[in-house]
């Protein structure tokens, strides 16, 4: 399909909302993260205590994910998506006007921001529900480059904290979180063709089908490495090579920043030539640069380059898996979202843990990142044990006009 063609299509107002609403969910979802140095300096934090701090709002996300996926089915994406944003600026007006002085409370505000991570799960089908099959890669990578907002966080949040502290970030995040939900409620609309609410019988035949696992294992990986390195990196580079926290930032957002740029590229790419052909290779570069990472962690300006290049991947990953979702499960998209963002959540709470725990308990990264290759091989394996399948069955020609 042509970008004109695209165009005229579906509904521009609505992709920019759900674009809008994702980036800036994203950028406060990640804060811990580029914040994390200053934070643990302050609470006094060991490493795996750092990595779990970061890593919290990505397993409440997950969570809520699930949630919010069902209620998207039920009262539709954007009614919940304000409700979600709602909460959101909740927490953070309670962090920023109580103030942040123990471990304990910074849980707590890692709780409610996972509720913004959770806007995957109204983003993508607010946007799907608008587009044909043939242009699903690129609306969903589209309103999926939301994930660029990590690139705010750890550009200006390292920064703001320099000069104004910690604690006032959060005070700064409510302005872009108050001007987006003011422009969601007045640009976004649900699709005409929005399906019913599903039954909870429904709900379990989705659960029962194996492809739905299938999608969660293989997103679990992609959105789970990108969204876990995006909340570690400050950090890394800051006790790898000793960098301060803004220009470790700097160096972060240039490496979340590639990810995120990529997300749309990947969809498009899955468009021309098909999600699964896209899938296997990108695991195996994802496998490769993380492998090198992990080799070469003494040599900074070598470290960067496979960031990036692994950033690349993983990004171009997350938007060649929602490329198939909505061929598989185009009635059921907002309950698959929910389910599929849960996992790519795990991902990355298990993936920002893993790593603390691997310097506090070996003095070295490389054993977290030599585990997530393992992962990503796994994966590579996965979508050739299922390619002849799908390519069979619901990819085949005879039942969509999208790439397989």
């Amino acid at each position: 399909m042509q970008i004109k063609e695209f165009m005229k299509a579906g509904h521009p107002p609505t992709l920019f909302a759900s674009f809008l609403y994702f980036d800036i969910s994203f950028m406060i979802w990640v804060l811990l993260g580029p914040l994390g140095v200053a934070i643990a300096k302050d609470l006094d934090l060991d490493p795996s205590q750092k990595g779990f701090m970061v890593a919290l709002p990505y397993l409440s996300g997950a969570f809520a994910r699930f949630f919010m996926g069902m209620a998207v089915d039920r009262i539709g994406a954007k009614a919940t998506g304000i409700v979600g944003q709602v909460l959101v600026i909740g927490g953070l007006s309670w962090a920023w006007i109580g103030g942040i002085h123990t471990l304990s409370q910074v849980h707590v505000l890692g709780l409610f921001l996972g509720i913004a991570g959770a806007s995957f799960a109204v983003s993508l089908p607010l946007a799907s529900r608008w587009y044909p099959p043939e242009a699903q890669g690129l609306a969903m990578g589209i309103a999926g480059a939301g994930n660029s907002g990590t690139v705010f966080s750890a550009l200006f949040a390292p920064l703001l904290a320099k000069h104004l502290g910690w604690n006032a970030v959060f005070g700064v995040a409510l302005i872009p979180a108050l001007l987006t939900l003011l422009a969601f409620v007045w640009l976004a609309k649900d699709a005409p063709d929005q399906p019913p609410p599903k039954t909870l019988r429904q709900y379990g035949k989705v659960l029962k089908d194996k492809d739905t696992w299938w999608f969660m294992g293989f997103y679990s990986v992609t959105f789970g490495g990108f969204s876990g390195l995006a909340a570690s990196l400050v950090i890394y580079f800051n006790a790898q090579f000793g960098v301060d926290p803004v220009h470790a930032g700097y160096l972060a957002a240039g490496c979340v920043l590639a990810g995120s740029v990529a997300r749309p590229i990947g969809g498009r790419v899955a468009d021309r030539f098909g999600g699964i052909r896209s899938l296997q290779t990108i695991y195996l570069v994802v496998a490769v640069s993380l492998a090198l990472v992990a080799v070469f962690s003494q040599n900074i300006a070598l470290t960067l380059v496979f960031f990036v290049t692994g950033m690349l991947g993983l990004g171009m990953g997350n938007g060649s898996v929602f490329q198939l979702i909505p061929q598989r499960f185009r009635k059921e998209i907002g309950l698959l979202t929910g389910l599929v963002g849960m996992a790519g959540g795990l991902g990355g709470f298990y993936l920002a843990t893993s790593l603390g725990v691997a310097k506090q308990v070996t003095g070295t990264y490389a054993t977290g990142f030599y585990v997530f290759v393992g992962l990503a091989v796994l994966a590579f394996l996965g979508v050739l044990g299922v390619k002849r399948r799908w390519r069979s069955t619901w990819g085949s020609p005879l039942n969509t006009t999208a790439r397989i």
